[in-house]
């Protein structure tokens, strides 16, 4: 799933690769999809989208919005989105597909679930994406500890630490994937209640936010998920399905999964002590 460090790590590829060309060619939902979420008509994105040219693309959170003259294709968490050079060979099963007039083009496929919005600039008002619009990035300096500790004084106390960082866009673009190193960083378990916390865990929290997604941002992303390009992001992640049932990188135990909250949990026993 694109978090805050894929998305962008994606929208630099595409202000490095895309700004400039010119859109030829729209097809989406060709392939349907239970879960490919859609602004209304997707036949029409091709009317919408034709001729216009790319401008440049902003992440906000986890999403991220391809800017083209007075249009704008907005993609969601749950997208695959490559780049493929003119004769390379495309998928066979996509849900939308932008080639460009160098015959160069792009395509987004939906693993789970996911949208592909694309409507004219400034009319779209999801709740979720104004909330991510609006929100300080946590990579920012207005993001610092006054804020995110009014943060947590203003959520219920019997919320898990889960659930805290990762439900209710209290931070866009910070999920369950980039919550496992962010909690192995702070030596806090993912279950731990908010009202069990110390001042102490609580400044630890903050500063493991701040520097685990810096660190995943800078390194283009998780190696758990591809880039534009399809290539894995160079964050190697310690909590993740690449390192369950292996030994912990701090003290040897090994690292656990567990179901939780309808996903998927990893920690140390010994380190992330519940």
């Amino acid at each position: 799933m694109i978090e805050l460090p894929e998305a962008d790590s994606i929208a630099r590829q595409i202000n490095e690769t895309l700004i400039g060309k010119k859109i030829m060619n729209v097809v989406a939902a060709q392939h349907p999809h239970r879960f490919a979420w859609y602004y209304g008509d997707p036949q029409c994105y091709h009317d919408l989208l034709y001729d216009k040219v790319i401008d440049q693309a902003v992440s906000y959170g986890g999403l991220v919005e391809i800017i083209a003259d007075d249009a704008c294709v907005l993609l969601g968490e749950g997208i695959h989105l490559r780049y493929y050079h003119e004769g390379e060979k495309l998928p066979v099963k996509h849900q939308l597909h932008i080639e460009f007039d160098d015959y160069s083009s792009i395509t987004a496929s939906v693993q789970m679930y996911g949208g592909m919005w694309a409507y004219p600039r400034g009319q779209y008002d999801n709740k979720y994406y104004m909330i991510a619009k609006q929100k300080p990035n946590p990579l920012s300096d207005v993001f610092d500890e006054g804020y995110f500790n009014n943060m947590f004084g203003q959520s219920p106390k019997e919320l898990s630490l889960k659930a805290f960082l990762a439900t209710e866009q209290r931070i866009p673009g910070l999920g369950n994937g980039v919550l496992q190193d962010i909690l192995f960083n702070a030596k806090l378990h993912p279950k731990k209640k908010l009202n069990t916390l110390t001042d102490l865990d609580i400044h630890h929290l903050f500063y493991a936010v701040k520097t685990t997604l810096a660190e995943m941002t800078i390194g283009g992303g998780r190696d758990t998920e591809r880039d534009l390009f399809g290539c894995f992001g160079g964050y190697r992640t310690i909590l993740s399905k690449n390192t369950v049932d292996r030994p912990c990188i701090a003290c040897g135990d090994i690292i656990k999964k567990a179901a939780y909250m309808g996903g998927s949990i990893y920690f140390c026993p010994t380190c992330q002590k519940l």
